[in-house]
């Protein structure tokens, strides 16, 4: 047995080859990969209490299993009273082994529990092969304990590929077994 991530070992042994099939790589190298996952959520509700971005960093830094970061504001906004350096939202860069363990609990345990689920957008890439992910409620990860959270909240995901187009990051995900949409 070993201690490689799951989603990981599916990769390399499963994924690799299929897409150097599909896409005629001479090189294993060419294959695209993950880079890393950005977990990103903004807490507009901080201006006024500071307590929701605490409550909000705790429960990222729970599903993310590793610590998150507070950002601030990199300029001042007149309309929603926020000035350059106050607290905006919580963040967090997974990469390697904590990556992959977050994609795979994402997509095979998470994401599932949305309700009606129907699949995720496969129009959500950038152009450049990386996908961004809305989640409303971040109650659907199995760390979080419903009675214990003060507000749901959204966030956001990023995956972060080396593929060069959207066409190779979508099939690399959809081989990882990301549920889009039909």
């Amino acid at each position: 047995m070993s201690d490689k991530p799951r989603l990981l070992e599916f990769y390399e042994t499963e994924c690799v080859p299929q897409l150097m099939e599909e896409f005629n790589y001479t090189n294993p190298m060419q294959v695209p990969r993950l880079v890393k996952a950005v977990l990103n959520m903004g807490v507009g509700e901080a201006i006024q209490n500071i307590k929701v971005l605490e409550n909000a960093r705790d429960e990222l830094t729970q599903i993310a299993g590793q610590k998150a970061l507070i950002n601030r504001a990199k300029r001042s906004i007149a309309s929603f009273k926020l000035r350059e350096g106050m607290p905006v939202g919580t963040s967090v860069i997974l990469r390697s082994d904590r990556m992959w363990y977050f994609l795979d609990k994402l997509m095979h345990i998470a994401l599932p529990r949305v309700r009606d689920f129907r699949g995720v957008s496969s129009k959500a890439f950038d152009g450049r092969g990386n996908y961004t992910l809305g989640i409303k409620e971040h109650i659907i990860f199995p760390e979080i304990e419903y009675d214990k959270i003060d507000k749901v909240k959204g966030m956001n995901i990023t995956i972060v590929t080396t593929a060069k187009t959207d066409e190779e990051g979508r099939a690399l995900l959809r081989l990882l077994g990301m549920p889009f949409r039909a």
